[in-house]
């Protein structure tokens, strides 16, 4: 199973430097460009008319990679059935914002509704196939939430999904922080299903390539595509391995990027004070001086932490 990652890793790094470059002339002459916020840190603004969608080749070569090397895995095909149904729901938002040039995309009840489909879909396959027990990491065993788990369930992918979403805002960091993620998840699937290893290495592979192109300056941004994509994986493989309150350790960056805007909403709408500079919390750290690239190895180097800390409890 490890040489089989590893050639999924390579064949979708491969796939990946071929796709990227071939998308981003495409969406130059489309002109699907990011529009930058006047409201944020100045130095992004130079960023306004960067090729957005850029998710497509992420999950292109993913995808390609996992229906060759693990297409006879129910488990790897439902975890990239979700990826797939976010993916998708994530293209019609970059759409509708870039083409439709309506700057909120799609209407929050369409993406509650759409989201809850592939979560209903992806719970239909789980129900029959894992269960409602989960790892909770610092009693060391498993626990069945019964009835329960089904809110939990659904909390676990939307939230994934919203911080997955909320880190996508600087050059690479989306990109790299689920790099580590991914390959945090192909390391314990050697041991646990060995079936998804090469799924989660083709997500390794395609973001390898990605990063070539989205690292600072970027050339291409993920867009909605690529990260609301990369959120139903993560979500999806946690559950999957019956795993899910690790993403609090691995997916930490997720979590403060997501905690940082819920603090802020509220502090405002009740005290009128801000809390951060911006929010999400890497846009504080830009705010306070720091570079956008110091911002990312800085969350990159956390991250790596926390997957070896997750590893060393497995």
């Amino acid at each position: 199973m490890f040489e089989t990652a590893c050639f999924a890793i390579l064949l979708s790094f491969l796939l990946g430097v071929i796709f990227c470059p071939l998308l981003i002339p495409v969406l130059h002459r489309l002109k699907y460009g990011q529009t930058e916020r006047t409201d944020g840190p100045q130095s992004h603004l130079k960023k306004s008319g960067t090729p957005t969608m850029g998710g497509i080749a992420i999950v292109a070569a993913m995808a390609i990679a996992a229906l060759i090397f693990c297409h006879d895995d129910p488990t790897a095909m439902a975890v990239l059935l979700v990826t797939l149904g976010f993916g998708i729901i994530g293209f019609l938002d970059d759409y509708i914002k870039v083409v439709k040039k309506r700057s909120l995309g799609l209407r929050a009840y369409q993406k509650i509704v759409l989201q809850l489909i592939v979560v209903a879909l992806f719970g239909f396959f789980y129900q029959k196939n894992v269960g409602t027990a989960i790892e909770v990491p610092v009693l060391g065993r498993q626990v069945d939430l019964g009835i329960w788990y089904w809110p939990f369930f659904v909390i676990v992918i939307l939230g994934t999904v919203n911080g997955v979403n909320l880190t996508d805002g600087l050059d690479g960091l989306a990109g790299g922080v689920t790099l580590l993620v991914a390959a945090f998840f192909m390391v314990v699937c050697w041991q646990i299903l060995p079936g998804t290893s090469p799924l989660c290495a083709a997500v390794v592979g395609s973001l390898m390539a990605f990063l070539l192109f989205n690292s600072y300056p970027a050339k291409v941004f993920m867009g909605d595509t690529g990260s609301l994509a990369l959120g139903g994986f993560v979500a999806a493989m946690a559950l999957a391995l019956q795993m899910p309150l690790i993403i609090l350790l691995v997916g930490f960056i997720y979590l403060i990027e997501s905690i940082s805007v819920i603090l802020q909403v509220a502090s405002f709408k009740l005290t009128s004070k801000r809390i951060f500079k911006m929010a999400p919390i890497h846009h504080h750290f830009e705010l306070c001086g720091w570079s956008e690239t110091r911002v990312v190895t800085v969350f990159y180097v956390i991250t790596a932490i926390c997957c070896l800390i997750g590893l060393m409890g497995m």
